[in-house]
């Protein structure tokens, strides 16, 4: 099993979602967040004064899924999510030890 995390910006998600959805997956968490990378935030003009924004919204999506739905998933999100411009985003790809689904106690791929 994959943990797949991805770091998008926020108006891609429905894209995401529904790409992730033709792959075949069945859920996924998405978190709200802010962070910069190389384009280290912009600066705005409010009420005559001139300031800094470091932190640019972004959306953190997690999913975990089988070895064999791994390629097709992050191809997926990379499709979905690209805009061609700065600040598109990361997608990292960790493993997982174990998986159990507190309801019913199933663990592995059942879990998932």
């Amino acid at each position: 099993m994959k943990k797949i995390e991805a770091i998008i910006k926020p108006f891609k998600l429905d894209e995401v979602k529904e790409a992730l959805q033709e792959v075949g997956l069945q859920g996924i968490t998405v978190t709200e967040a802010k962070g910069f990378g190389r384009q280290k935030g912009h600066a705005e003009l409010y009420r005559g004064a001139e300031y800094i924004v470091d932190f640019l919204p972004k959306v953190k999506i997690e999913i975990v899924i089988g070895d064999d739905l791994v390629e097709r998933a992050i191809d997926a999100i990379r499709r979905a999510a690209q805009t061609g411009r700065i600040g598109d985003g990361k997608i990292f790809v960790s493993n997982i030890e174990g998986a159990i689904r507190i309801r019913t106690g199933e663990s592995g791929l059942d879990a998932i």
